[in-house]
Order: C-alpha cells, then structure tokens, then sequence
C-alpha cells in the first residue's frame, strides 16, 4: 500500500489513500471521504479536477480545474477548493441517487370505482431476471392487490386505472 504521506503529487489512477488518511498536496486531497486529483484535460490543453469518493472504482464528478498564474500548470489544491468540491461532488452524488431512486419506484393515486387506489411500480434491475412489481393499495393502505410484471411496465394514470377498473386483472403485455 501507498503510504498517504510519500504519495506522488500526480498518483496513479488506480491510488487508492488509506482510510482516514488526510493528504493535501498540489495536486491531489484526501478527506472526509473524498480525494481531489487534479489531472491533464484529455479534450484540451487545460486541466480538470476529479472527485472520487472513497470506495468508488469511478469519479463522482470531473470538472474543468483552473490554470496557475504560469498559464501552464494547473492552480494547486487548497483547503477552500477541497471543500467546496466535496460539497459539489456530495450534492451531485444525492441528486443521481434521488433520480434513480424516481425512475425505480413510481406511484399514482387515481379513482377507481368510487374509491381512491394507490398505485405503484417497484422496478427491480435484476441483470438476469429484470421485472417490476406492481401494487394497489387502498386509502387505508390494505393492500388490494400485487402482480408481477415487466420491467418495460408503464405506470401511468390511464394505466392504473385501467388496472384498477379490471379488478388488478393481470395487464396485457407488449
């Protein structure tokens, strides 16, 4: 293993700092679960700065970093920048998780035969076997009925209600 306090200020890709090892050089940070390296910009002549959270084979964030007063090598590291990338990369990370979290779990509430039913669609990215569960729940939250479907499955309000109007008849699949 590396030790944090002889790392190369451009560490290799694969640099993985010890856990909660505080590195703070020109070039690359470590902290608060998060390491900064500044890298060469592939697309440009320009730098970038990539945020890893700890753990993650991959960067959370990559953004443009800036030029030092030479015009040449990049503006080193310091305590403020760390910060507030941590904070950029933290916010940028929940919001992708809140995202997928929307895109897997889905609910409508419509009126079906003279009662409100709850509708959902619980979708499970099963590599080998993807699928979606669907419920109706009523006001009460009695569960009225639950049903395997595809992953493909649609939930929408003229769908949950068509579900809920077949008495959670099995929907035709596509």
């Amino acid at each position: 293993m590396t030790d944090s306090r002889n790392a190369p200020p451009e560490a290799p890709a694969d640099f993985t700092p010890p856990e909660d090892s505080k590195i703070q050089q020109p070039r690359l940070w470590c902290g608060d679960g998060w390491t900064a390296k500044v890298i060469k910009n592939e697309d440009d002549e320009g730098w970038a700065v990539a945020m890893i959270k700890d753990g993650e084979p991959e960067p959370a964030l990559i953004g443009p970093w800036t030029m030092g007063r030479d015009k040449k090598n990049p503006k080193p590291l310091d305590v403020n920048a760390f910060n507030t990338l941590v904070k950029t990369a933290s916010e940028f990370v929940r919001r992708h998780e809140q995202q997928l979290h929307a895109s897997l779990h889905q609910s409508i509430t419509v009126s079906a035969r003279g009662a409100r039913v709850t509708v959902s669609l619980d979708i499970v990215p099963d590599e080998d076997n993807p699928h979606a569960v669907l419920r109706a729940e009523a006001d009460d939250g009695q569960e009225l009925a639950q049903l395997r479907v595809a992953a493909s499955f649609k939930l929408t309000r003229a769908s949950a209600t068509a579900w809920a109007e077949s008495d959670f008849a099995p929907p035709a699949q596509r």
